[in-house]
């Protein structure tokens, strides 16, 4: 445990920012889960794909994301629902 005051505050600020980063990015993993499954019962495929773009799009711009990891993942996920879909 930190015994300076300033090293006590950047511990609560990083555990702050830890579990709203996790946070994000459990909900992206949400969103691409939910797309392929909807790709694969044919709902709403369109639709669950652009909230998971707009997601990846979010954290990317946030810094919480690196910007080639979320056109990576973008890609991957287009690609696979390209595949199901055909």
């Amino acid at each position: 445990m930190a015994n300076i005051k300033s090293q006590i505050k950047r511990n609560r600020q990083n555990d702050k920012r830890r579990g709203r980063n996790k946070a994000i990015r459990s909900e992206i993993n949400s969103r691409v889960k939910n797309a392929l499954a909807s790709a694969e019962s044919d709902d709403n495929s369109e639709e669950a794909l652009r909230l998971a773009i707009k997601k990846i799009d979010k954290a990317a711009s946030k810094n919480i994301l690196h910007k080639n990891t979320a056109a990576r993942k973008k890609s991957r996920l287009t690609k696979r629902l390209n595949e199901l879909n055909s």
